[in-house]
């Protein structure tokens, strides 16, 4: 299986992202199946998840929907790490693909993952835009390519923005 993980370069906008045909590092909690993009940072769960919200925000889409099993596990009494799944769509991208191939529309939104690490920092990880679609290609064609692409240097900008140390 190849992995990929994106390694924070320093830079802005998607020239801060650079994919490597690597694991994640042994100590982190994510694997990254063929796809998928993981960014190790140095920033609390906490502090992420926030960064991950504005990110989205400044990148003119939306959070969608919010999943996590951390907070009530804790009203259980179990204890496991920070886990927020963040569903980031935008309406123009939907009514597109829905117009393209109706069935594409069950993988959005697109999701990103912020994962408490056993050292205390957190990572992000996401499949991406492309992969997501990728079973629809077929039938959605160019326009469904150009889509995904699109969507790709989108939250390729917008795991930057919220990985960036400030």
């Amino acid at each position: 299986m190849k992995f990929q993980t994106i390694v924070l370069a320093g830079c802005l906008g998607i020239a801060a992202l650079a994919p490597l045909t690597a694991p994640a590092t042994a100590d982190s909690v994510l694997g990254s199946p063929d796809g998928w993009y993981v960014v190790e940072t140095d920033k609390d769960y906490a502090t992420l998840l926030n960064d991950l919200k504005e990110a989205v925000k400044a990148n003119k889409m939306a959070v969608v929907t919010e999943a996590g099993p951390t907070e009530v596990a804790a009203q259980r009494g179990a204890t496991i790490p920070g886990n927020r799944v963040v569903g980031v769509f935008r309406n123009d991208y939907a009514v597109s693909i829905i117009e393209l191939v109706p069935a594409a529309m069950i993988e959005a939104p697109i999701r990103i993952m912020v994962m408490e690490e056993p050292d205390g920092t957190a990572t992000l990880a996401y499949a991406t835009p492309t992969t997501v679609f990728a079973p629809y290609m077929a039938d959605g064609g160019g326009e469904l390519e150009e889509l995904a692409a699109s969507l790709d240097e989108i939250f390729a900008d917008i795991v930057a923005d919220a990985s960036r140390d400030d």
